[in-house]
């Protein structure tokens, strides 16, 4: 066993159940590295798993990516070497110094890329990667409504619609986050709120027709709105649910708004071979190194304060992505 500290979720619920302090890590099995955490990323898949969204054994070690250094391989191990530096979209027990990941799903980072760049990297960028290239392949000339468009995701989705080819609407909280949607490259920003109506919004701003898709991960608060805002025959991506789950509906309200592709995705089925991991991440890295993408990071805490991260997060006062620096 290695010696380590991580935060635990101890039960179900807000982020008061987050605690920090010393937990066992194994030694790394077959197909599997050590690696000494630098960084850890922050999402919601993590704030589902603590508050119970997703079941889970409780307790249980949060966070499931990150970015560091090998420091042990396990049998039949042969891609990776102690000293490498990897990041990483699906280990549990991230929030930790020291954590066990599959050798499959670690991704190289390159010389010069800190490692808080690279927390930020792999689960973000790889969702904003599959939305624009699978869940909707995105062509020159096509229009895209991105909600919570300075989020960690947004940002990226704005950055690779345009490097696509694509015209970008963003919906934001408040004018600070309009700002970074502009600077990331968006066409167009407007605040949503009370008395907004975002779809008469998206369709004035594209002459009554409305978006070739919209990208949803805000969720139950933005999800008539978008299908309302899509063109006939356009796409409804719901890749998440910031603020709440989707609640039940008739299926046939796609039809009666113009036959609308409705897809509700996850990571898990875009990477499920190394190859495709490694085609979508060599796109990334290519985009951070060629200059056209740039992964913010918003915040940054110490690992012992994941709680108060959590808090951020679910607060929305968070922009860019959010990352643990151990």
């Amino acid at each position: 066993m290695v010696e380590a500290f991580g935060v635990r979720a101890l039960e179900a619920g807000g982020p008061e159940v987050l605690e920090y302090g010393p937990i066992d890590v194994a030694e790394p099995g077959e197909g599997e590295i050590l690696v000494e955490v630098h960084a850890a990323g922050i999402n919601f898949i993590d704030t589902y798993r603590r508050s119970g969204v997703y079941p889970m054994d409780y307790p249980h070690t949060v966070g499931v990516e990150g970015a560091g250094v090998v420091t042990a391989v396990g049998e039949g191990v042969t891609l990776w070497s102690e000293g490498d530096r990897v990041a990483w979209h699906d280990a549990p027990g991230s929030y930790a110094t020291h954590a066990i990941v599959r050798a499959d799903v670690a991704m190289r980072v390159p010389e010069g890329v800190d490692f808080a760049a690279a927390a930020a990297i792999p689960l973000q960028g790889l969702t904003a990667q599959y939305l624009v290239t699978d869940s909707h392949r995105i062509v020159p000339g096509q229009t895209a409504l991105v909600h919570a468009a300075a989020g960690g995701v947004g940002l990226l989705l704005i950055q690779l619609i345009k490097h696509l080819g694509g015209r970008v609407i963003g919906t934001v909280s408040t004018e600070e986050k309009a700002q970074l949607a502009r600077d990331a490259g968006a066409d167009e920003v407007f605040l949503y709120g009370e008395g907004v109506d975002v779809a008469q919004q998206v369709l004035g701003l594209t002459d009554g027709r409305g978006v070739d898709v919209a990208y949803d991960g805000v969720g139950k608060d933005t999800f008539d709105a978008s299908l309302r805002a899509t063109a006939v025959r356009g796409s409804l991506v719901l890749f998440g649910g910031a603020s709440g789950q989707v609640p039940p509906f008739d299926i046939q309200r796609l039809n009666g708004e113009g036959g609308i592709f409705l897809s509700r995705p996850s990571l898990a089925w875009f990477v499920r071979t190394p190859e495709e991991l490694a085609e979508r991440s060599a796109m990334l890295f290519e985009g951070l190194q060629a200059g056209w993408l740039d992964f913010r990071v918003g915040q940054s805490f110490p690992l012992a304060d994941a709680a108060e991260a959590h808090r951020a997060l679910e607060g929305r006062r968070t922009t860019g992505k959010v990352v643990l620096t151990v």
